[in-house]
């Protein structure tokens, strides 16, 4: 409903409670993230899809979210490799 109605900062603020019920499950806290990055919490996001991308690398959405999120801070050369993987595990490969 939060985020219907593009309140990411009071979403965020549930969510955090939400994340630390359950720390172990991916769903909440990529949410948290999507939150955070969408309030312009830029480095919040950051730590949670990482926390995320570690615990499962192959999670292709968390490391498209995470290679957004550095580009929107202007990391660049860091978000290329996320990117590039979010691609390739999503099936993205270029046509040659």
């Amino acid at each position: 409903m939060f985020f219907a109605a593009k309140q990411y900062a009071t979403a965020a603020r549930v969510l955090v409670g939400l994340v630390a019920e359950v720390p172990e499950q991916t769903g909440p806290r990529l949410l948290l993230a999507r939150a955070y990055y969408h309030s312009a919490q830029l480095r919040r996001a950051e730590s949670e899809l990482r926390v995320i991308v570690e615990r499962d690398p192959v999670e292709h959405y968390a490391r498209l979210m995470l290679g957004r999120t550095l580009e929107r801070q202007g990391r660049h050369a860091e978000a290329a490799p996320h990117l590039r993987l979010a691609s390739a595990l999503a099936g993205d490969f270029p046509e040659d």
